[in-house]
């Protein structure tokens, strides 16, 4: 029995990072890439280890799942905020912490979600990136 339940809690455990990235793996650059492109983004800082952040995941594929057009008009980007921090797209952002959900089009910011996990939340922040993305 026990053996069981320490191969299910591995699985989960081993799982868990695959849930945290909501998109694109950051490199230095991309965000203002994409926004160069035309295109409108959601910026997700988040931590393997951080719960609210899994709680976001969570939603952010659900939502994924049942409105196919965030994914076609929206570029999702994952930045891992144990290594971007400090780094120079967290600063400009003013990103005070893990588990942030940011917007931008342009340049300009749509909204952010600070530590959010309701599904209206969020559903909000992508709807009004799909708004942006289809104006």
């Amino acid at each position: 029995m026990y053996r069981r339940t320490f191969i299910a809690t591995a699985a989960a455990f081993a799982a868990a990072p695959a849930l945290a990235a909501s998109g694109t793996p950051y490199s230095k650059g991309l965000v203002k890439k994409e926004l160069a492109a035309g295109k409108t983004v959601v910026v997700d800082f988040y931590t393997d280890w951080c719960v609210t952040c899994r709680a976001q995941q969570k939603t952010l594929a659900a939502l994924k799942s049942e409105f196919p057009e965030y994914e076609e008009k929206i570029t999702f980007i994952s930045v891992p905020w144990d290594k971007y921090s400090n780094g120079e797209l967290s600063r400009s952002l003013n990103i005070p912490r893990r588990s942030t959900l940011v917007a931008l089009k342009d340049d300009k910011e749509i909204g952010r979600i600070v530590a959010g996990t309701t599904r209206g939340q969020i559903k909000k922040l992508l709807d009004a990136a799909l708004g942006a993305a289809t104006a």
